[in-house]
């Protein structure tokens, strides 16, 4: 009963912060300037290692491109992972 009443009166212990740091704004803008620029990053590797597959793939390297294509993507899933937290922690 005691454990009850301490976890029901936990919340007014806590103190809780309204107000954001200095700066906060700032620190978002920047976040989302490298969000933006990341994406982009993204979108021009997928269309360079597409690119490179299809010029390659008449010279017999279309394997190569294609592992280079796998990398690209697994690079975007890290970034759209890491974008994802960022945007939660906000």
């Amino acid at each position: 009963m005691m454990l009850v009443h301490l976890v029901s009166e936990a919340a007014n212990l806590i103190p809780m912060i309204d107000d954001e740091p200095p700066g906060m704004d700032k620190l978002k803008g920047v976040v989302n300037w490298v969000k933006v620029i990341a994406y982009v990053i993204c979108g021009l590797g997928i269309l360079i290692a597409g690119a490179m597959m299809a010029i390659g793939q008449r010279r017999g390297e279309g394997g190569e491109h294609a592992a280079r294509l796998g990398w690209v993507l697994a690079a975007c899933i890290v970034i759209g992972s890491a974008t994802a937290l960022v945007d939660q922690l906000k």
